[in-house]
């Protein structure tokens, strides 16, 4: 445990990231999943609207630092593949 009064408070500092960082990354895997569930589902308007939505939930961990910015970037562009591969099949 911390002994310091400056340790002591970076741990509750840490303890209050740790909480928002998940709670953050729990949100991006769930419209994630949505956007698997309307590609499996093969409605090309609903994975279109989940893309958007997810896609901008991607890049919203990026900016918030809970993801690298290259695996959201693969993430979207993985993503977009799948939900454009729709179109052509």
């Amino acid at each position: 445990m911390a002994n310091t009064s400056s340790a002591k408070k970076m741990a509750r500092k840490i303890e209050r990231r740790t909480a928002l960082n998940k709670a953050r990354r729990t949100r991006m895997r769930t419209y994630v999943k949505k956007l698997d569930l309307a590609i499996a589902a093969g409605d090309q308007d609903q994975a279109r609207a989940a893309l958007r939505t997810a896609e901008s939930e991607l890049m919203k961990a990026v900016s918030k630092g809970v993801i690298h910015k290259n695996t959201g970037a693969r993430k979207v562009s993985r993503l977009s593949a799948r939900v454009k591969s729709m179109a052509a099949s």
